[in-house]
Parts: C-alpha cells; sequence; structure tokens
C-alpha cells in the first residue's frame, strides 16, 4: 500500500468509525455489532502502525495514548465562561422575567414579547472544546471563567465527545474555521454508581457525589486512569465561532450542536411568560429523581441572540440567563440522639435523632447510620452539628459531623450489648458490621417482618399498615405470621379505631392473599439476602412449596445468581424448625402457594441476557418475562458469558461493558426479531 492509498483508507475508516462511536454513545442506537466494530479498529490500528505519519489527530486510536502529564498548562479562555446568578423559588424566576423586559423597556422599546428557553443545569464540572477545522485540538475547564486547565488529553478519553465534527447546520457546507462548544462532563447514575462499588472493592475510599468524581476524573495526570471512568459529555452553548455567522437564537444553537455530533439536554422548552417559567420549573423538579444524571436545577436563557446582546452582561454574569436552583439536598442540624431499630431479621440498627430540618422541600427528623462501624468511621458524637443530604431525593442520611462547631458538651454514642424490645443479648458475627437480636420470639422483629410479609411484593395485604400491626401485636391478637389468617372479626372490631368496616376490609384483604405465587410468597417469609429476584430464581428452580423446603445447601448453590452467602442463608432458614413450623402453620390455616409457571419453549435455553436502559414498548419485567418464558436467563450483571446485552435509552455502564467484551447488544426490535427468530 502507498502512503496515499493508505491515507484515504485511513481518512475512510475514521470516518465509519466515528460515525458508529456517535451513533453508540450519543444516540444509542448501534447499526453494527461490537465484533464489526472492533474488526474496523483493528484494521486502522494496522494501517496506522505501518504509516505513522498518516495518523490523525481526530482517530479513535488517539483516544487513548498521550503520556502521563507532569502538571496541567493554563488555558485563556477566548469568551470568558461567567457564572449565572441564581434563582431559589418561583418568586425568584418571576423577579428574573420582569428584570429582563424592565431593561429592554429602555434599551430596546419596539421589542413587545420576549421568548425563553430552558434546559436541564447539570451537576457536573464545565468544560469547553475548541475545534479547528473540524478536529478536536484542544479542551479546557471552567477555572475562574477567564483561564481554565488544559485538559485535552483527559477529554479525548470520553468517547460522547466527537473527536471530530459530523456535519454543519443550515445550508453551510464548510464546517466553521474554528468552534468552541461549551458543556459539561458528568456521570450517569449507574456509572456512578458502577464506578464506587469497583472502589471499594479495593478498599479505596469512594468519591461523595458524581460532581466529585467527574471532577477527579478530569483532572487524573494519567488520561489512561481517565479513560477507565465512563464520562459523559453533554453541550450546552458556544464560546467563539470563527467562519461561520452564530446561530440566531439559543434554540437553533442547540439544534446545530445536536447536528455537529454533539448530546444535547433531553429536557428543552420555550417559554413567554413567567408563568410558563415556573410551570416548567415545577415540571422538571417533579422529573429530576427519575433522570439517568444528577442535576441542581433548570437554566433560564433569553432564546434570540440579538435580544441577549442588548441584554449584555453585568460583572461576572449575563442579564440574559439565570440559574433556577432547586431546593438544597443539603442541611446542617443537630444531632439530638441515637436510637436502635429492630429490623424483621433482628438487625440492630442505629438511627438519628435530628432536630428537624427541612432539606430539598422535606422536612427531616430521622436518618440511619448503618451499624456501629459507621458511627465510628464518621466519628459522630450525640449533640454535633452535622450535615444531613438527601441521597437522591428520597432517603435521608447523615454525611458527617461539623467539627468545628463542637462545644465540648457532646458525647460519644456507646452502642448496646442488648436488643433494646425484648432485653436479649445480642450477636454480631465475626465477619459483619451488623449486630443482630437472635431471639425469634423478638416483638419488634415480628413487628418488621408481618409488615415485609404483607408489602405488596409479598403477598399483598392491602391496609395492613405498621400502626395496625402494632396494635395487633399489643392486644396479642398476632403471635406469628400464621395468625394473620385466624384473626377473630369480634376482637378486630374492639380495637382502637377499627369499626366493623374497616374490621371487614382487613378480613377481606386477608382472604385475598390465600393463594399467593410461589415467588411471592418465599419473598414474603423475610429470609435474611432474599430480594425479589432471587425469589424468582427460587421458585423457578423449585417449582413447589414442598420442592422449596426440600432444597439442600449444595442444590442451593447450583441456583443462577446463588452464592455462598445467600446458600448459607437459606439453608440455615431451611433447617430451622421454628421457620419451617410457621411455614407449616400457613399452609394448615388455609394459605394455598401456587406452583412456579414453567417456561412454555427453551427456545433460549443457555442463553443470558442483560437488561439496561428504557426499552420503548416493553417494560424491564415484560422483557425478562419473556426472556425466562423461552428457557433463557436474566443477569444482572454482564460478563464474557452474556449471551445478548439488550439496551434502551440513557443505557448506563452495562453497555459499555458490553462494548469493552465484545457481548452482542440489541436494542428492542431486535430484541423481538431474536425472540421470533426462536
Amino acid at each position: 500500500m502507498k502512503p496515499s492509498d493508505a491515507a484515504l483508507a485511513i481518512k475512510k475508516l475514521i470516518d465509519e468509525l466515528n460515525d458508529h462511536s456517535y451513533r453508540y454513545y450519543v444516540l444509542s442506537k448501534p447499526i453494527i455489532s461490537d465484533a464489526e466494530y472492533d474488526r474496523l479498529f483493528r484494521e486502522l490500528e494496522a494501517i496506522e502502525v505501518k504509516f505513522p505519519d498518516a495518523v490523525r489527530p481526530d482517530s479513535p486510536t488517539r483516544r487513548v495514548g498521550a503520556s502521563p502529564q507532569e502538571g496541567f498548562t493554563q488555558v485563556q479562555h477566548r469568551v470568558a465562561m461567567l457564572s449565572l446568578n441564581n434563582a431559589m423559588d418561583q418568586e425568584e424566576i418571576s423577579e428574573f422575567d420582569a428584570q429582563v423586559k424592565r431593561f429592554l423597556a429602555k434599551e430596546a422599546p419596539d421589542v413587545s414579547s420576549v421568548e425563553y428557553v430552558v434546559e436541564h443545569k447539570f451537576d457536573g464540572v464545565a468544560v469547553t472544546l475548541t475545534y479547528e477545522n473540524g478536529v478536536l485540538i484542544q479542551g479546557a475547564t471552567r477555572g475562574d471563567g477567564q483561564v481554565g486547565e488544559d485538559v485535552t488529553a483527559n477529554l479525548r478519553t470520553v468517547k460522547s465527545i466527537p473527536l471530530s465534527l459530523r456535519q454543519v447546520f443550515g445550508k453551510d457546507e464548510v464546517k466553521p474555521r474554528l468552534i468552541e462548544i461549551r458543556g459539561e462532563v458528568l456521570f450517569l447514575k449507574d456509572d456512578f454508581t458502577a464506578l464506587n462499588r469497583e472502589i471499594e472493592s479495593g478498599g479505596d475510599e469512594p468519591f461523595a457525589n458524581p460532581r466529585n468524581a467527574a471532577s477527579g476524573s478530569l483532572r487524573q495526570l494519567d488520561p489512561r486512569e481517565t479513560a477507565k471512568r465512563p464520562l459523559t459529555f453533554f453541550a450546552y452553548g458556544f464560546g467563539a465561532i470563527e467562519g461561520r455567522a452564530l446561530p440566531s437564537s439559543q434554540a437553533a444553537g442547540i439544534e446545530y450542536a445536536a447536528s455537529l455530533g454533539f448530546r444535547t439536554s433531553p429536557f428543552f422548552a420555550r417559554a413567554l411568560s413567567a408563568e410558563d417559567l415556573c410551570a416548567l420549573y415545577g415540571t422538571a423538579h417533579t422529573q429530576r429523581a427519575d433522570l439517568p444524571f444528577e442535576v441542581d436545577g433548570m437554566v433560564i436563557k433569553v432564546n434570540s441572540l440579538a435580544l441577549q446582546s442588548v441584554l449584555g452582561f453585568r460583572q461576572r454574569s449575563p442579564r440574559w440567563a439565570i440559574a433556577a436552583k432547586f431546593p438544597p439536598i443539603e442541611e446542617t442540624t443537630i444531632l439530638e440522639d441515637i436510637i436502635i431499630q429492630v429490623g424483621r431479621t433482628g438487625a440492630l440498627t442505629p438511627v438519628a435523632v435530628l432536630t428537624p430540618v427541612r432539606v430539598g422541600g422535606v422536612v427531616v427528623a430521622r436518618a440511619t447510620l448503618h451499624n456501629e462501624d459507621e458511627i465510628k468511621r464518621k466519628g459522630l458524637l450525640i449533640g454535633d452539628t452535622v450535615i444531613v443530604r438527601r441521597q437522591g431525593d428520597v432517603i435521608p442520611a447523615v454525611v458527617a459531623p461539623i467539627a468545628a462547631k463542637r462545644t465540648g458538651k457532646e458525647r460519644e454514642f456507646i452502642f448496646p450489648k442488648e436488643c433494646p424490645r425484648c432485653g436479649t443479648s445480642s450477636v454480631r458475627e465475626a465477619d459483619e458490621a451488623v449486630a443482630r437480636c437472635p431471639n425469634a420470639s423478638c416483638p419488634a422483629k415480628l413487628l418488621e417482618r408481618v409488615l415485609h410479609y404483607a408489602s405488596r411484593n409479598g403477598v399483598d395485604i392491602e391496609g395492613l399498615g405498621g400502626k395496625l400491626v402494632e396494635l395487633l401485636l399489643e392486644h396479642k391478637l398476632i403471635t406469628d405470621l400464621a395468625s394473620l389468617y385466624e384473626l377473630p372479626a369480634d376482637k378486630l372490631t374492639e380495637l382502637p379505631r377499627m369499626g366493623e368496616l374497616s374490621s371487614e376490609n382487613l378480613l377481606s384483604a386477608i382472604e385475598k392473599s390465600r393463594k399467593p405465587p410461589l415467588d411471592k410468597f418465599i419473598y414474603a417469609l423475610g429470609i435474611r439476602h432474599v430480594g425479589e429476584r432471587t425469589a424468582t430464581l427460587l421458585a423457578k428452580r423449585a417449582g413447589s412449596l414442598q420442592r422449596f423446603l426440600a432444597l439442600s445447601e449444595e442444590e442451593l448453590l447450583t441456583v443462577d445468581e446463588v452464592g455462598e452467602e445467600i446458600a448459607k442463608s437459606l439453608a440455615a432458614f431451611l433447617s430451622n424448625p421454628d421457620e419451617v413450623a410457621v411455614v407449616h402453620r400457613l399452609v394448615a390455616r388455609g394459605v394455598e402457594v401456587q406452583e412456579a409457571a414453567q417456561p412454555t419453549s427453551n427456545a433460549l435455553a443457555g442463553k443470558t441476557f442483560v437488561l439496561t436502559g428504557t426499552l420503548p414498548t416493553l417494560s424491564r419485567k415484560d422483557a425478562e418475562t419473556l426472556i425466562m418464558d423461552r428457557g433463557g436467563k436474566v443477569s444482572g450483571s454482564v460478563s464474557k458469558k452474556t449471551s445478548y446485552v439488550v439496551a434502551g435509552t440513557e443505557a448506563g455502564s452495562k453497555l459499555v461493558k458490553a462494548n469493552e467484551l465484545g457481548v452482542p447488544v440489541l436494542d428492542e426490535a431486535g430484541f423481538k426479531e431474536l425472540l421470533a427468530s426462536n
């Protein structure tokens, strides 16, 4: 091959591979298999080795290839990366709209209306990417807004950042001579969770939040370390543009960025009034927990770039944009006390009693502290001022004490040696962090166990909540799970707030629970380490309750996804005469456990599937059922033994892992085609 032929072959392969990377990492719609991508990649590598002078900077082989750096050089931004002023609530959003219109009424009185655009305010690291003649030549952090750090080598490893621009927007035929793309580098939630799990497995301290993880990943001196972390990039604007006109509006600019090959915010809307903006703010806040990435608000911008120019800038922020921040998810309060709760397995869990504080719109007064070691690790003292966080806006957690605010009156928490409910000496196994109450008759354990049994994912006894179970225990109407099925109606009506109608409703709900499927019943028993998925796999293997009760530890170890710890826990349960007696009493009182449905065919026997992301029409449960009905297996993690990964939108680290291992990836259409062909 001549050098000229090599250059043409390299160009063709680079264009093809970059196009496939765009479809995979930006659109999540691959059109070739991973094996075919790897073949093209190896072909490119082979030519580049023979003709090193023909290697181009936008080659996919250059994503990880730089040597470790001694430090980061400074970059002067062509256009300043200014920060935004904040609006903390709907009243301040309305005031922003009023300020914009007052300024325009003075400076541009002919303007009759103002259109805004809104998008997510990503909770990541702001960066700027510079492309010259369509090729990425530099990437930098925001820094102080005027000067940032050159992290080009690290940003090249982010696979959703194109090494060369795809096309142009509108009628232009040539790529701009120079263009700066502004955006945010972040972790998707699933990828962050997987990263922390990996870090903890190595004995290191996990990252506190995705933003810290993204920042730390970008500041690795060795790009090969950054490449190991599945970062994602979203574009939201521009800096300098040379060789083409600026888009006429913010919305057109986002469309332009998407046409160049960038991911953009999936939440993008227009508004014409303060009322519209407030409604969008409420929608964005409501949807926040369901997003695949962390956001801390939404960004509001005047859509017209001409009006942005009229509005101009204050000293450090534009007049034409504002960050509408969501309510904070971290606050400080006082750790008043630590109490012990007893779970259904006897676990003694310390719980922080806090001076009530509003965190993210919800008043938090309690938060789990997990175990004795966690209290010591965080160095918590009763009386401390502490930072409280709502993790995922749902579960409150005490993050850390503020030692500087200690007065000397704080005191150490001494973990109890006995169960606080029944007084039995607690037991802590050598390899566990949790102490447990071993008393099978402990009333606290029975309370939690009844609630678990009656839960929606258990046998589903509607209306049987915590206060009612406490009443039943207090009046000695239940002594174990089986006694639920012989509750006397006349005694129920005598309980406080339990009239005849309430009693009838409860007894009716209990009656409906008498024929649970085997998997629901196994889960409802509250066996330690046995969740819904494990219960489903056990039911599939056993087929019937009688066969389940006869499973040995050796047989349990042959069940899919059941390891030594789960098998040991199950074996202990099945060999415990008290536990087995409860099951027999349930059956004696009329509970008819339904046998597990067996596969309708063996078309997918021996095949293992992993599901990731959101499929267009199938729920996760539906997809699992389709696989298992045909004799296939569903796993929660990708390995070399995985037959297929079925990927929907916003697929995370599992998709990346599949690509690394060469596991075939199917979208929903491909999945259905596979099912039909079998």
